[in-house]
């Protein structure tokens, strides 16, 4: 079936290129990943993950309980105590590049799926998501036997049992930031995924079998929110690591500090991204498309909020309506679609209801003329103009493909503007000149600043934010010494 493609007035057809699927492998039923082996849950209960493109269900998948959390802790304690723990960095390193290279080796598989469950464009899974997990894996191996040289003058060890929990936006780049530096610092691992998007998590887990890890190392349970509270709450848990909403995270902020445990938290953004009058329109443009709705708005460093300066505040506009009039909304797995399934009813249903506060709030609503699947959970790209400060959709996280937009007149004022949110995630800054980049660079309250692009990441930089997007960062150096003493 042919795709539509509109610019300024004219229309191209584009024919379907959809990525092939008989090359994945899919259980109808995926259990518990304990001790090294895939087990039955201990209450026989399972739920179903779908396909957010057309919701057909992909898989059943073992709910587990507060039985199987314990199960799963005491095996990565005995693979801790027994194991792990003694063995040489060097050797640890040679299971890391494993993992890394057999990743590499099933890298359209994973992708495949990741696009299946997650609901994301084949291209953002096939070009980002699988690489990006690929080098975490390749950079933290090169770390594990030279964590001396990383702390100079310090002694460090490992903290034990690190209880992680990982969310449906980027469900194996997740596991793979938090798992890789936990097991090149000698840790142990028991893993959450969220449960719309657990099927990438429980393929690392074959994949981390077949690569010959020892029983217990890493462990993966499934389920619900009790699930999670499970991990986190359980006295052998000796870190944790949670990426998620931040109510979520305040919760388990609370539980850990009253147990003792060390915790990160990487949580909610609402980052601005500011267009100086000097900047590469073009450029720009194309950047604050990828930063929002590539993704279906899915990030949560995404760049929701917009800065245009007053003088060229109109050609912005403009350049960007035209822009997003070319997107196509469709199929995830066709390599021609722009934007895909948001990854639930129920977040659709969320963005749905922030777009109609918007437009009572009296901001203008604009959506291109872009055809919509009848099935599945679709949303098309929308824009706001003549949004207040105040306004809700450009002070709460939306995780929609929802861009609002606010002028300024001078840098001062959109430092202030920027700032004003409870959080500090990420932010972008578009300019031709360097001097006026570093400038707002240091004035921003965020945890990671872009300059002239947006969404690029890297496993030696440090990831993280300020207020309520967290404390502690994830990535580079500073992702190993969250799992450290």
């Amino acid at each position: 079936m042919a795709k539509n493609k509109k610019t300024e007035g004219i229309e191209w057809n584009y024919s379907s290129s959809l990525e092939g699927t008989s090359h994945i492998q899919l259980q109808k039923k995926y259990d518990l990943f304990i001790g090294g082996k895939f087990v039955k849950p201990h209450s026989g209960k399972y739920f179903d993950t779908i396909n957010p493109a057309t919701g057909e269900v992909l898989a059943a998948i073992a709910q587990a309980d507060e039985t199987d959390v314990d199960k799963a802790v005491k095996a990565a304690r005995k693979a801790y105590n027994e194991i792990w723990k003694n063995m040489s960095g060097k050797e640890r390193g040679k299971y890391l590049f494993r993992i890394a290279r057999l990743i590499q080796d099933r890298a359209r598989e994973f992708a495949v799926i990741e696009t299946l469950d997650a609901g994301k464009t084949i291209r953002e899974s096939r070009d980002v998501d699988v690489p990006l997990v690929a080098n975490h894996f390749f950079y933290y191996a090169g770390w594990a036997d030279k964590l001396e040289y990383a702390f100079p003058n310090r002694k460090v060890e490992s903290l034990g049992v690190a209880g992680q929990i990982i969310p449906w936006n980027f469900p194996l780049l997740m596991a793979a930031w938090k798992i890789a530096p936990a097991l090149a610092c000698g840790n142990t691992v028991v893993l959450k995924p969220a449960e719309t998007t657990p099927l990438t998590a429980l393929k690392l887990a074959e994949l981390i079998r077949d690569a010959g890890l020892p029983d217990g190392v890493v462990n993966i349970v499934t389920g619900y929110g009790d699930t999670g509270e499970a991990i986190v709450r359980h006295e052998d848990v000796d870190k944790v690591a949670f990426t998620g909403s931040t109510p979520v995270g305040k919760r388990i902020h609370e539980i850990a500090m009253e147990m003792g445990k060390k915790c990160t938290l990487e949580l909610g953004g609402k980052s601005a991204n500011i267009i100086l009058d000097d900047a590469p329109i073009d450029q720009a443009v194309e950047g604050i498309v990828n930063g929002i709705f590539f993704n279906q708005g899915h990030v949560c460093c995404a760049g929701s909020r917009l800065f245009v300066q007053e003088n060229v505040a109109d050609i912005v506009v403009r350049k960007l309506k035209d822009r997003m009039q070319s997107l196509i909304v469709g199929n995830p797995l066709d390599k021609n679609t722009d934007i895909g399934a948001i990854n639930s009813e129920k977040q659709l249903k969320t963005i749905h209801q922030y777009i109609q506060l918007g437009v009572e709030e009296g901001a203008e609503l604009y959506q291109p003329e872009c055809r919509v699947p009848a099935n599945g959970f679709y949303c098309r790209p929308t824009l706001f103009t003549n949004v207040a400060q105040s306004s809700r959709i450009a002070q709460e996280e939306i995780f929609g493909p929802v861009l609002t937009i606010q002028t300024f007149r001078t840098v001062d004022e959109v430092i202030q503007k920027a700032n004003n949110s409870p959080y500090g995630l990420a932010a972008g800054v578009w300019s031709d000149k360097g001097s006026r980049l570093f400038n707002l660079t240091s004035k921003l309250n965020a945890g990671v600043v872009w300059g002239n692009t947006y969404n690029r990441f890297d496993p030696s930089s440090p990831f993280g934010g300020f207020k309520e997007s967290g404390y502690g960062r994830e990535g580079g150096l500073h992702g190993l010494s969250a799992y450290l003493k």
